[in-house]
Order: structure tokens, then sequence, then C-alpha cells
């Protein structure tokens, strides 16, 4: 016997990455249905070879089904989650509202699955951001091997990763340059997004850093390790989709970036694509579709005694977001609900 599987938010882009995703991954469903806004009521959306016509989330009974994948942003989970956890559905929330509450798992699968067991607090469990999901991936298997002291990081993040607003404005802007009398002012970003990159994501917070910085700093502590000092800096870039990361690692003790480059090879959920030539690294536009969290010029870092750098490329609707949830679901089937 499978599951009872709903995906709230299913006509977004994230929405509809779960339902790619629980197909492809062929998660043993026996009903799926997709729930959105009653202004989409009705839309056709794509499962596997089926086609689903959305239902109305605020009209929803989630009594009698199992698991629930939401992505429908902080305001509306604020108002639905609690109503499905509380019928027995246990909630998979792709938004940040539930991140940093400690009675509530978030999760990376390859790094934490464990944390699972905290289910049973609340019947809520949280999707990481999407830049954190990809950086801890790469990480935890150096972690676990030299003791991560430190993280400087520098994000090179995608369009996509502000929902469909973020790729139309970049659409339309790009065509606009090229078109006496059709430019496109800014609007969902703070500036020009086309041919421009722009060193804020979310609202600015009292110390200087935006709220983007302050997630991958709160995050990594709770996934990983609560020692690891972080700092970050987020940057949107002119990308569709696909988040890009420098990360410079201190380490505890000494490891050489040969060691490091074979522990990754064998990491869950990595893939190792190093070569010191031209073109011998992974670029967001390769990485879309994929699975893989791809790590690419890994190196040591001479300015300090136990440190390297790499470079980190995934698809932030993927792994940054609906392939993690999917996961979180096969370990949730697994290991709590056991039903199939």
């Amino acid at each position: 016997m499978g599951y009872r599987v709903v995906v709230a938010g299913a006509t977004g882009n994230v929405g509809r990455e779960m339902l790619n995703i629980l197909a492809e991954r062929q998660f043993p469903a026996d009903e799926v249905v997709a729930l959105a806004s009653r202004k989409s009521l009705g839309t056709e959306i794509s499962y596997g070879d089926k086609t689903l016509k959305t239902q109305d989330l605020e009209a929803f009974d989630f009594a009698g089904w199992d698991i629930a994948l939401f992505a429908v942003g902080s305001e509306a989970t604020k108002i639905y989650a609690p109503r499905a956890a509380n019928a027995g559905c246990v909630v998979i929330d792709n938004s940040s509202l539930y991140r940093y509450d400690a009675q509530i798992p978030l999760i990376v699968p390859e790094v934490n699955p464990d944390a699972i067991e905290m289910v049973k607090n609340k019947n809520i469990i949280a999707n990481p951001n999407c830049s954190t999901a990809q950086m801890m991936v790469a990480l935890k298997p150096l972690h676990d091997r030299a003791r991560i002291k430190r993280i400087v990081v520098s994000t090179y993040q995608s369009v996509s990763g502000a929902g469909k607003e973020g790729i139309d404005e970049l659409w339309d802007q790009t065509k606009g340059l090229y078109v006496p009398g059709q430019e496109v002012d800014p609007s969902k970003f703070q500036k020009q997004i086309a041919f421009n990159v722009i060193p804020q994501i979310d609202v600015f917070m009292d110390d200087g850093s935006t709220k983007e910085e302050w997630k991958m700093v709160a995050e990594t502590k709770k996934i990983m390790d609560k020692s690891i000092k972080v700092t970050a800096t987020c940057v949107r870039v002119p990308v569709f989709v696909g988040h890009s990361e420098a990360i410079n690692i201190e380490f505890a003790e000494f490891l050489d970036e040969d060691e490091a480059r074979d522990i990754l090879r064998q990491a869950p959920g990595v893939l190792v694509v190093d070569k010191r030539e031209p073109g011998g690294y992974v670029t967001p536009v390769e990485c879309v579709g994929d699975y893989a969290t791809f790590v690419s010029r890994i190196r040591q870092d001479s300015t300090t005694e136990n440190g390297l750098n790499l470079w980190c490329v995934s698809d932030n609707l993927r792994k940054g977001a609906a392939l993690n949830a999917v996961q979180i679901a096969e370990i949730l089937g697994n290991r709590i609900l056991k039903k199939a």
C-alpha cells in the first residue's frame, strides 16, 4: 500500500518540480493531489504521464492524507500547515517559516537524516534554504573527516530563487534592452538584473547582512554543527536556474586537496568535476535538471594553515527545494510511516 500525497503550491516553479520528481523517483504514492489558490483553480499540471487539475487549498480536507509537500510561502503556510499537521498529515515545508523552530527538524537527507525522529513533535519538517542545502551536501563529508571551524561563502544565485516573477523580470529586461521603448524597470529586484549582479537577497538586518546571508549562518549551525563560524555574501545574478557558490573552508585538521577530492567523489549526492584545464568545471547552465550537487576547483588555500577552496553548483529548484523535499518524504516513509 502506497501513500496519499498532497502538493500545495502546485502551479509554482517548485511545486511543479515536486510533482516531476515524485514521478521520476517513482515515489510510492497511491494518490497525488495538486493544490493551489482559488485563482489557479482547475489549472492542469503534469504528474508523470498523468494530468492533474488543481484543487482549492483553502477548502481542502487533509484528513486521511499521509504527506503534504508545501511550496506556498510563509504566509499561506502559517495558515494551512498546522491544519494539515493537526489532521494527521505530515507537512514538509519549503518556506522559511519553521526552519528556526527548535521543535521542528531542518533536514538535508545526505547530512542529518536522523533528525527525522523529531517529526513526532509537531508533524512538520522544514526544508532548508536553497543556498544552504547544496553547501551542506558538499561540506558534510569534509566536516566528518577534518572538522570545519569556519566557512566563508559567496553565492551567485539565479533569479528562479525569487520565483516566476524573477524569471519573467530577467527575460523581459533582457529583451527590453534591445528593443527601444520596451525597457523594463526593476520590480521584483532592487535594481536592474539583466547584465548585472545585485548584492542583496531579502531584506537588510541591523548588522548589515541580508536575511539570506543570516539564513545560511543559522541553518548551517542547526543542520551540521552549531560551533561552525559562517560568513556569507549572497548575490543575485542574471542566470535563470542554478545557484553557484565559491566556498572557503578552514578546518581544525589539515586536509589535502587530493584527499578532499577523493572523499567528495564517494559522498552521496555529490558529483566531482574538477579538471585543471579550460572548461574543466561545472557551471549553472550544466546543472539544470540534475539531482547532483556538483563540486569543482578544489584547491588548497595557501593563506591559512588548514584551508581549502571549492566551487559548488546545483539546480536550486531541485536540490535546493523540490528534490530535497521528496528525499525527506522518502526517509519519512522508510523510517516513520512505513506504509509502502
